[in-house]
């Protein structure tokens, strides 16, 4: 059996109560100061922030690896492409 790996964040972001869009457009802003292939963890509220940033870094063409339902609210961890931003 393969050993489960472990995606370990190079960075933080906490963005629970941030509204949409605010909260796509700063996880954004994050990810372009990171080095490419960095791996960040944003954390958004249920509903509309889960339901729609994954979705909107995905067409910006950043890689969801990760979403974990924390109860009271979301991990999302979201790699910089190596090429490309």
């Amino acid at each position: 059996m393969k050993p489960s790996s472990v995606l370990i964040p190079d960075a933080q972001l906490d963005l629970r109560g941030t509204p949409c869009p605010i909260n796509f457009v700063r996880t954004k802003l994050r990810l372009e100061k990171m080095p490419l292939g960095g791996l960040l963890e944003v954390w958004l509220d249920a509903g509309e922030p889960i339901e729609q940033v994954p979705d909107s870094l995905t067409m910006a063409g950043y890689q969801v690896e990760q979403i974990t339902d924390c109860t009271d609210y979301f991990s999302l961890l979201v790699r910089r492409p190596i090429t490309g931003q």
